[in-house]
């Protein structure tokens, strides 16, 4: 059984050892270290990254008692120099204590148990037994972990068998049985975790609660910590700094000061509704008083469908007829009707539509298009021209 390094010196990233097994197995090999420092995933931590002998490690695993690497070329000497990826080791380090932090927090102000952890490339969670948590519960959970962080209480790990477990108050009882590694929070957790660890909670950092989310009955929490959390803070700065240059005030007023814009946008386009229904009156009898026949065709450069819908509506309150409406600023096309025609507007569009590349549907008494191309909409809907001449 390979000596596990990363159980008593989580902070050793490099070490000389010897191969004690190999083999080959879908293009890929795999390996069995004397020593290893490479945490193999397990317990919500992912595996640690590194090298062996130069050659990359793709992932770790327990496999029926023994801790496997997976290497993408073969290594050529027995003997090997090995290194872990330290940036991804020292991040799992603090997410794993930080969760180790967030749970006891839990435990210690509400008595809420954490149920399980993942600890994911962009956050880590948490699911705790509570249906819900609210913004001023979050707000005291995260402070009474930046204050042990700030504390900077010490952590040690150390195995016990069950008969000593059973007189230490860990957080959640174990259900493993033989030596059982106790990670110990100086003065406010006990757990039982076979995880990489920080030798102090100051080397957290930070630990910032982003989201809580309902799940299955339970509450799932998304953290942050240290790098991360710095990493987060740092983007979310820039996007605030950004917006209130964009809006020329400071990040206090900002939230007022986008609501008031928000406020006067609503009124804009209340504005600009009636304006374009006022147009629209005008547009429909200038339509009407040009065209006289049983199909009214009109093309816009600039229109939406939004706009087409309403224009078709309005001309049809005035008249019973057939209605072409089409933009080339959206390449969309609009048939509506009212009044009795041998015309079936969402099977013609659905026979044909597609042979113009376009796409698009109805029912009986109105369809509407999309198209790739002007020209396509053009052809289009010259067809539509032809076809409705012969009904009408």
């Amino acid at each position: 059984m390979s000596e596990k390094i990363y159980y008593h010196s989580p902070y050793q990233t490099q070490w000389f050892t010897s191969i004690n097994d190999i083999w080959e197995e879908n293009n890929s090999f795999y390996v069995v270290l004397e020593q290893t420092a490479f945490y193999p995933e397990g317990g919500g931590q992912p595996a640690d990254t590194g090298i062996i002998n130069g050659i990359g490690v793709q992932d770790v695993q327990i496999v029926e008692g023994r801790i496997v690497h997976q290497l993408a070329e073969k290594p050529i000497e027995k003997q090997v120099d090995c290194a872990i990826d330290w940036n991804v080791r020292f991040d799992h380090m603090q997410q794993h204590t930080g969760q180790h932090l967030l749970s006891a927090a839990l435990h210690e102000l509400y008595s809420i148990p954490t149920v399980s952890f993942h600890l994911g490339k962009e956050y880590t969670t948490i699911d705790v037994e509570a249906a819900n948590l609210d913004k001023n519960q979050l707000a005291e959970i995260e402070n009474l972990c930046n204050t042990y962080i700030q504390q900077s209480k010490a952590i040690k790990t150390y195995f016990v068998t069950n008969e000593e477990a059973e007189k230490i108050p860990l957080r959640k009882l174990p259900t493993v049985t033989g030596p059982i590694r106790i990670v110990e929070i100086e003065g406010i957790d006990y757990s039982a975790c076979a995880g990489t660890h920080v030798a102090t909670t100051g080397e957290l950092g930070v630990l910032k609660v982003v989201k809580a989310e309902k799940h299955r009955g339970q509450t799932r929490l998304f953290f942050l910590v240290g790098k991360r959390a710095l990493a987060d803070y740092q983007i979310s700065q820039q996007i605030l700094d950004s917006l209130s240059s964009f809006i020329n005030t400071n990040k206090h007023s900002l939230k007022d000061r986008m609501e008031k814009q928000e406020t006067e946008n609503k009124l804009l386009l209340k504005e600009i509704e009636r304006l374009k229904e006022e147009n629209s009156h005008y547009l429909v009898e200038s339509v009407l008083s040009q065209q006289n026949s049983l199909l009214i065709k009109k093309d816009f450069a600039d229109k939406t469908l939004k706009d087409l819908q309403y224009l078709a509506k309005a001309i049809l309150h005035k008249k019973s007829c057939i209605v072409l409406l089409y933009t080339y600023s959206e390449n969309k096309l609009l048939l509506q009707y009212n009044g009795k025609f041998a015309l079936h507007c969402g099977n013609l569009f659905k026979e044909k539509i597609a042979t113009f590349h376009g796409k698009g549907g109805g029912n009986e008494t109105q369809a509407q298009g999309t198209f790739s191309s002007q020209k396509d909409l053009n052809s289009f809907v010259d067809f539509l021209i032809d076809t409705i001449a012969e009904l009408v």
